[in-house]
């Protein structure tokens, strides 16, 4: 399968005070080492950035630099990330079968995982990165405190991104999904929708950049990695 990958970039960084996407991290914008990665894979030809729309211009311009191989379209995302996917799946070109879903704000995913991920896709099947959950979990009724059940920590896994499927199944499950304000994944559309999903297991460094703590990690971690390929 041909695969595009979309990047999901459209918030506003209430916690930083700027948008995150584009804080330096171990001397490039955040989102960038996404582009970098997904550029470098021969089996994506095609990459669209859902952002917002002062950054419209930016993010076609990192892409051009990080990803000049790809063809690059950069679309408005919406309100909820699920508005900002739908949009963006809309723009992928003819000729792609199949679309990954990242976002921006996960700068360690690594290409070996990503592959895996692709590997899981067929129709009727998609795929999401995951890794187990390692902490008790409660089952709190919401606005109170008092704990009402203990899940099995056995049978649950913390989704990251990527997350997988082909352009029919992606399509059709949120076109279905529409007015549902709630969704927080793709993963979860595409189950409503009847597509059997696929857990893919990656690693806890695929995190997702939320606070300033979890930038100086990345950051940590980043430079590790090139320090490592330097020497290669």
């Amino acid at each position: 399968m041909t695969f595009a990958a979309i990047v999901v970039a459209a918030g506003r960084g209430v916690r930083f005070g700027r948008p995150k996407q584009l804080i330096e991290v171990a001397g490039r914008p955040l989102v960038a080492w996404s582009m970098s990665l997904f550029g470098e894979m021969h089996e994506i030809g095609d990459l669209v950035v859902a952002t917002e729309g002062e950054h419209l211009a930016t993010m076609a311009a990192l892409a051009a630099t990080y990803a000049p191989r790809l063809r690059t379209v950069v679309v408005l995302g919406g309100a909820t990330r699920r508005e900002s996917v739908r949009n963006a799946l809309a723009a992928v070109p003819a000729g792609c079968d199949a679309a990954l879903i990242h976002d921006g704000a996960r700068p360690l995913v690594v290409a070996d995982d990503v592959r895996a991920g692709m590997a899981a896709v067929a129709p009727g099947t998609g795929a999401l990165l995951a890794v187990p959950v390692v902490d008790t979990i409660k089952v709190v009724p919401r606005g109170e405190a008092r704990v009402q059940a203990t899940l099995d920590r056995a049978e649950l896994w913390a989704a990251q991104t990527p997350q997988f499927g082909t352009l029919d199944d992606l399509r059709r499950a949120h076109d279905a999904a529409a007015d549902d304000a709630e969704a927080t994944d793709d993963a979860m559309l595409l189950e409503a929708a009847g597509v059997e999903v696929i857990v893919v297991r990656t690693s806890s460094e695929n995190f997702k950049v939320t606070v300033r703590a979890d930038r100086d990690i990345a950051e940590a971690i980043l430079r590790d990695r090139l320090t490592l390929a330097a020497k290669r």
